[in-house]
């Protein structure tokens, strides 16, 4: 558990010296160019090995080295092919760079940089492209992985995961640079970041091209992540990207390929009306490492209690008459109910009584069991499966999990939120993506529950049936989709439709996509037209995405037939891989510099690199004098806690050294807090105060929530309205006054109160409003209740 990979046996530092990164983002589509700079100062040539993250749905689109003055491009071929020819340059001492993607995970790549001659620089350029995924609150959001956590690996596993070296961020011996060019036919309202940037530069007078940097001084101590917003931001439209002049017609690469951005909106007179059925599960995350601070900027939030508060909302704005359960996983998984219950009083506080007692103690991070418990249990007639799952994504076999999801999306809609920088992206995004939800990342200064809230309004739209798409093209012209059938879709949310034209046209030919869909028993429909002339200066940046996603299709199926007559699945990714140039499961970019003369002498040295670990990274002051357990007690650790991996015991002891410094700090300043019992958030007690139908009682502990005492809030309550109706006409006036702020994590608690006012038909509520509004020195009108 020390950094010795961090250094050579001679003490010298390890070669990768800087990372320089270019960002241009086109509207909803990302190029990002990350150069690596490595040097070696050994009198020895080395092999440089360095494992980084990428996000999941990235499609990687180049790769070359540039040693000297000498630059060599590399070549995506079939992977074990690529190997060899890498393996054979280094026998043979000639230089040679490999990249490729984790056999069990598509955000993680290795980098092999082969060798390099003792006192030679070189220059690693990756490009790739990606999708910006849409927020709930309309910002884009792109992220700069800095964080690779080390993924969980079960006991007795036959798989072996690529070896990740972690250490702490502050001795990472390299730096980072990082601008970015954002350009739209929308005007470019504000770019906000989990870092500090220097301020926004606008390009244009129209403000639709804007530049912005990293502010000077930046760690690489977490994700990099940029929310980008446009005005006008649901406008459905369609890019059409000519096919390269050097590829043959017909071809993937050789056609225009479209890129559809559409965003259905949903009659107002269905929307309006929130479904109160569903079977809602709740699987949560309790392995070591959700005892870690949700990120390194507040130190005395745990991951876990962050989960805690969340299912306390949640339980709070289910609507009566619906099912749930929760689930929680470590090392193995635990139910509060043998079977989804149906939600009343009893149960929802039965539930709550076990939320508050859960702990990160259930050691690894195995998601596969659970799920597939989960999807054993029968299906509850007119209840729809909603599955969420809450985890830090720590896992190794992605690729195992994603397959179970969607062969199961026929029964259920699944949500899954990324807690804490390094959760895989293409664990949370596939699962999303595979069970037709939504997915959330929870990182730097967010909080978890508006993302969670967001979800669960999307999971109580009325389900969406019935989806289909098609196209009125000009009968010269034909099309081929290359993105699977849209299987969901939410009021507001965007989808990405990628098809290959072939044919020709004419240059004011137009075509026309209609998405007809049903929504709770009510026919709709959705067209968008658009030219089918390709526009100008494009690149190829919509054709790779388009290979990129019709890969991502085709490796599933491969999956879901291996050891079977699968018709050449695997054949197809490859030859789609080469052809198009980006990166698969199946291949991978070699490079070998053939012109380097004479082969370079001496044995050849084998380095790690070291990435960021955050979950690794301790900043309490204080934390560097302990002294930190030796590898037999963090296994004593382990069996003691259930973990199962020295990983899931390294973060687990490191929690725990967390807590004893904070404690020691209280001994030293006696007017601190004990941070694991910190106050309560009052709007987090005045939910906790809810009753299941959504009033709430008179009683000391809602007048202590509103700051009033029992004889203040008793004596002005008016004498024809009952307690109980008093009571939740106070905790709506006081959410509407004090807590604005935090609307959308209690908009829909709200709206169940109301609800439930409605049905008492009590007399004198206009009263009520008038007497609240004085005791609370408020001042919220009767109608912004909802009353």
């Amino acid at each position: 558990m020390d950094c010795c990979g961090l250094l050579t046996a001679q003490k010298e530092p390890v070669p990768l010296k800087s990372i320089e990164v270019e960002l241009e983002v086109k509207d909803h589509v990302a190029t990002l160019v990350s150069t690596l700079n490595y040097e070696n100062k050994e009198d020895k040539p080395i092999e440089a090995v360095f494992v980084f993250p990428l996000p999941g749905d990235a499609a990687v689109c180049h790769f070359s080295a540039k040693i000297g003055q000498t630059e060599i491009v590399a070549e995506v071929k079939e992977k074990q092919q690529a190997r060899e020819e890498y393996d054979d340059a280094l026998s043979s001492g000639q230089q040679a760079f490999l990249l490729e993607e984790s056999e069990e995970s598509p955000d993680i790549f290795s980098l092999s940089v082969g060798s390099l001659p003792p006192g030679e620089s070189a220059s690693i350029r990756l490009e790739y492209v990606t999708e910006l995924a849409v927020q709930a609150d309309d910002g884009l959001r792109f992220c700069l992985p800095a964080v690779l956590n080390p993924r969980y690996q079960p006991q007795g596993s036959e798989v072996t995961s690529v070896q990740v070296t972690s250490v702490p961020a502050s001795l990472v011996p390299y730096s980072l640079s990082f601008s970015a060019r954002v350009s739209s036919p929308r005007a470019v309202s504000k770019v906000e970041s989990n870092c500090s940037l220097d301020p926004l530069q606008y390009l244009n007078t129209e403000q639709t091209q804007a530049t912005v940097k990293l502010a000077a001084g930046h760690k690489f101590d977490r994700d990099v992540e940029l929310l980008i917003y446009y005005k006008d931001a649901h406008q459905p439209t369609a890019v059409v990207e000519a096919g390269q002049a050097s590829a043959k017609p017909g071809t993937l690469m050789g056609d225009p390929v479209v890129m559809l951005s559409l965003y259905p909106e949903f009659p107002q007179s269905v929307m309006s009306s929130v479904t109160s059925c569903g079977e809602f599960v709740l699987l949560m995350d309790r392995s070591g490492s959700m005892d870690c601070p949700i990120n390194d900027r507040a130190q005395q939030e745990t991951r876990i209690g962050s989960a805690r508060d969340t299912l306390l909302l949640l339980l709070k704005s289910l609507p009566m008459g619906c099912y749930f359960n929760i689930y929680s996983f470590g090392s193995n998984f635990e139910h509060i109910f043998p079977k989804s219950v149906e939600y009343s009083e009893k149960t929802m506080e039965e539930a709550l009584k076990k939320v508050e007692k859960m702990k990160a103690d259930l050691g690894g991070t195995e998601i596969l069991e659970p799920l597939k418990h989960i999807y054993s249990q029968p299906c509850i007639p007119s209840q729809p499966r909603q599955l969420f799952v809450f985890t830090d994504g720590e896992v190794f076999n992605t690729k195992e999990v994603l397959n179970l999801v969607k062969e199961n999306s026929g029964s259920h809609r699944c949500f899954s939120f990324g807690i804490g920088e390094g959760a895989s992206s293409a664990l949370i995004n596939g699962m999303a993506k595979e069970g037709g939800g939504h997915a959330q990342f929870i990182t730097g200064a967010d909080r978890m529950q508006p993302k969670v809230m967001q979800s669960l309004r999307f999971a109580l739209q009325p389900a969406v049936v019935d989806i289909s798409v098609t196209w009125d093209l000009p009968k010269e012209v034909s099309v081929t989709v290359l993105s699977p059938p849209i299987t969901s879709l939410f009021q507001g949310q965007r989808s990405l439709v990628y098809a290959q034209l072939t044919g020709q046209s004419s240059e004011a030919a137009e075509g026309c996509v209609t998405v007809k869909y049903s929504l709770a028993g009510h026919p709709s429909q959705n067209q968008l037209r658009f030219s089918l002339k390709p526009e100008g200066d494009t690149g190829s940046t919509v054709h790779r995405l388009g290979a990129r996603t019709l890969i991502h299709s085709l490796e599933m199926e491969e999956r879901e037939h291996r050891g079977q007559e699968d018709g050449g699945v695997k054949e197809k990714v490859v030859e789609l891989s080469v052809q198009s140039g980006v990166s698969s499961s199946f291949t991978a970019f070699v490079a070998v510099n053939n012109c380097n003369g004479e082969p370079i002498q001496g044995p050849l040295l084998r380095r790690n690199v070291e990435i960021t670990c955050v979950s690794f990274h301790c900043s309490h002051q204080g934390m560097a004098q302990m002294p930190f357990p030796s590898p037999s007690k963090i296994m004593k650790r382990a069996l003691l806690v259930g973990c199962s991996s020295v990983h899931e015991a390294f973060s687990s002891v490191r929690a725990l050294c967390q807590r004893q410094v904070l404690k020691s700090q209280i001994l030293l300043h006696p007017g601190r807090t004990e941070p694991n019992q910190p106050p309560r958030d009052p709007l987090l007690q005045l939910v906790s105060l809810q009753k299941a139908s959504g009033s709430w009682l008179l009683d000391p502990a809602l007048a202590a929530t509103l700051g009033k005492t029992s004889e203040e809030v008793e004596k002005t309550k008016p004498a024809s309205v009952n307690q109980e109706v008093w009571a939740t006409i106070l905790a709506l006036i006081w959410l509407h006054g004090f807590k604005m702020d935090a609307k959308k994590e209690w908009e829909l608690l709200a709206t169940k109160a109301v609800s439930w006012l409605r049905a008492q038909n009590a007399p004198g509520v206009s009263e009520c409003v008038e007497a609240g509004n004085t005791l609370l020195r408020c001042n919220v009108q009767k109608g912004v209740l909802g009353l």
